[in-house]
C-alpha cells in the first residue's frame, strides 16, 4: 500500500463519515474509495416495520410537537417509526424525550439541523439525510451550506458557533469523544446547557443511524427523488 494513503487511513482514525476538517479532504482526495458504502444497500428492509395505522393516540400527539413540516405528510418518517414501534412500551417515552428535546434544547432547530445532517453523513445514512435536507431548507439551510456539511468544511460558510458545533460533532462521532484541543477550541462560544444538548442530540441520531442502517430501513417512496449522499454534489455558482 502507498505509504502516504497508509498514513492517512491511520490518522482518519477508522472514519465512518466523510471526515472532519483537512484531514478529512485529505483523507477524500488520497483515497476515497474507502469511504463505507451509503445505506441502505439492501433493497428490503431486514425487519418489516409495523403499519403507521397502528401510531396510538398518544403517540401521534407527540409527533404534532415537531417543530415545522418538514417531518411531517410526506416527510414523515414511517418506515423507521415503524421498527421501532416493535417495542410499544419503549415508543412512548423514546417518543417524548426526541420530539421535547427539538423544543427545549439551547440549540436553535438550524443548528440542530446541521448536526443531524452532518450526523447522516458521518453514519453515511441516506434516509437520515433525505428526510432532514427538506427540514433543513425549511430552517435556511442553503444549498452553499449543504455541500460544505457534506464535505465537512466549515470555517468559510459557517458562523463561529455553528462550526463549534459541527466540529464537535465529528470529534464525538470520529473519536468517540473530544480531545483536549477540540475543548478547547470550540467550547468558548457553547454554554454548559448547549454542549449538554449537543452530546443528546449526536446520542440521538447514532440512534437513528444504527437503526437506519442496521435494519436497512428503506427510504420513503417522496423522498426518492432528494439527491443523496452517494450522488454528485452540486455545481453551484461562485454567488451562492
Amino acid at each position: 500500500m502507498n505509504p502516504v494513503i497508509a498514513l492517512v487511513r491511520t490518522f482518519r482514525f477508522r472514519l465512518f463519515g466523510e471526515g472532519w476538517g483537512q484531514a478529512g479532504l485529505l483523507a477524500r482526495l488520497l483515497c476515497p474509495s474507502d469511504l463505507p458504502p451509503v445505506n441502505p444497500i439492501e433493497t428490503s428492509p431486514r425487519i418489516t416495520p409495523q403499519s403507521m395505522e397502528d401510531l396510538r393516540p398518544d403517540w401521534v400527539a407527540i409527533l404534532e410537537r415537531i417543530p415545522g413540516s418538514g417531518l411531517k405528510g410526506s416527510g414523515f418518517p414511517s418506515n423507521v417509526l415503524g421498527e421501532i414501534m416493535h417495542n410499544p412500551d419503549t415508543m412512548g417515552p423514546f417518543l417524548d424525550y426526541w420530539v421535547t428535546c427539538k423544543s427545549k434544547m439551547g440549540l436553535t432547530v438550524r443548528e440542530q439541523e446541521l448536526v443531524i445532517l452532518r450526523m447522516a453523513c458521518l453514519y453515511r445514512s441516506d434516509y437520515v439525510w433525505k428526510h432532514h435536507v427538506p427540514v433543513g431548507r425549511e430552517f435556511g439551510i442553503d444549498d452553499h451550506e449543504l455541500q460544505s456539511v457534506r464535505q465537512g468544511r466549515y470555517e468559510t460558510t459557517f458562523n463561529q458557533r455553528e462550526a463549534s458545533l459541527l466540529y464537535l460533532t465529528d470529534e464525538m462521532v470520529n473519536q468517540r469523544t473530544v480531545s483536549p484541543s477540540a475543548w478547547t477550541g470550540y467550547r468558548s462560544c457553547l454554554s454548559n446547557q448547549e454542549l449538554v444538548d449537543l452530546i443528546h442530540l449526536v446520542s440521538q441520531y447514532v440512534f437513528f443511524a444504527l437503526m437506519n442502517n442496521t435494519l436497512q430501513v428503506q427510504i420513503e417512496a417522496p423522498l426518492q427523488t432528494i439527491p443523496g449522499l452517494a450522488d454528485p454534489l452540486p455545481q453551484l455558482s461562485p454567488e451562492s
